[in-house]
């Protein structure tokens, strides 16, 4: 079984700042809004949602089939990148004279972020199409350019392969119409709480009418775990308690990973939610969305040790 993600391929410049924004912001005077953050460290490391979550879904033994674009002027190094991960690159697409897609996070010592996004050929990732990709048995559309994401969910209900829409950093650009449109080709919907409440808000659908539209509705809550709505009711997903928590970047992309393996290997939803938090615990104790790399008895272990049971497949 081989899963196609669609979305992006970044170069995350992460920065941290030793103090926390609330302390900067004053929320009175936010329309003469002007404020600097001294960042003293900085690294630069792989990152775009399609590359996260195909990277949590290979360390589970999962087949990850990425489908995204580069830009030429600074392409190599992720498509090194995936040659030395073993990722199929069959589907990745290279635009000449542009840059690969750039994301700038600054993170306070809250955890919060402040991200700003340069989409390079990130916006031309509708040249790409789902149906065009071979042997693909399940699919998700994250993060990525607009047309793209409304393409590919088209491309993927039409071929009829079930699919997770991820609108993640994308939302702000959906209005009402075209989220109802989305939720109603995709099979599962994937959320955190708070774009959970924007999702509801832009489409007029309470949350439970969202759910009954979609086979699962899987909304995060950070450190409060997760919750599955599905045809059988509300599965309560506990968070998994991190040895360390050094850096939020990817977490979610990480619990889509161990997501989309849980639905692939039919794992039912308490486990296929388990093992999603416990890929997100597994991130947040490493810098950087693609630096943590446990063996698959590493997680095996971790999997029994959080939950009180084997993991099977």
């Amino acid at each position: 079984m081989a899963t196609l993600i669609c979305g992006s391929l970044a170069y995350d410049n992460i920065m941290t700042f030793e103090g926390r924004f609330r302390e900067h912001i004053l929320p009175e005077q936010v329309h003469i809004l002007n404020v600097s953050f001294l960042v003293p460290t900085m690294r630069r490391e792989f990152g775009g949602c399609a590359g996260n979550i195909a990277y949590a879904l290979h360390l589970l033994g999962g087949d990850a089939r990425i489908m995204a674009t580069l830009g030429a002027v600074d392409a190599q190094l992720y498509i090194d990148r995936l040659d030395h991960l073993g990722l199929a690159k069959t589907h990745v697409r290279v635009l000449p004279d542009t840059y690969s897609a750039q994301a700038m996070i600054t993170t306070d010592l809250e955890n919060n972020q402040i991200t700003a996004f340069h989409p390079g050929a990130m916006m031309q990732s509708h040249l790409n199409r789902a149906d065009e990709a071979k042997d693909i048995t399940l699919g998700i559309v994250a993060p990525d350019g607009f047309d793209g994401m409304i393409q590919h969910s088209e491309q993927f209900a039409a071929a009829r392969v079930p699919f997770v829409f991820d609108p993640g950093q994308g939302l702000p650009l959906f209005d009402g119409a075209s989220l109802r449109r989305m939720i109603e080709l995709a099979t599962y919907v994937a959320v955190n709480d708070y774009e959970a409440k924007l999702v509801s808000n832009k489409t007029g659908w309470s949350i439970e009418e969202i759910a009954s539209r979609v086979d699962a509705l899987i909304v995060t809550r950070g450190e409060h775990g997760s919750q599955i709505y599905h045809a059988g009711g509300i599965e309560d997903i506990p968070a998994v308690k991190a040895q360390r928590v050094l850096d939020p970047t990817g977490c979610g992309d990480a619990f889509r990973g161990g997501l989309l393996y849980g639905i692939e290997k039919q794992l039912g939803w308490a486990t296929a939610g388990r093992l999603a938090s416990l890929m997100g615990a597994l991130k947040i104790e490493h810098q950087g969305p693609q630096n943590y790399a446990p063996s698959r008895a590493e997680i095996n272990e971790r999997f029994k040790l959080a939950f009180g049971y084997m993991l099977d497949a």
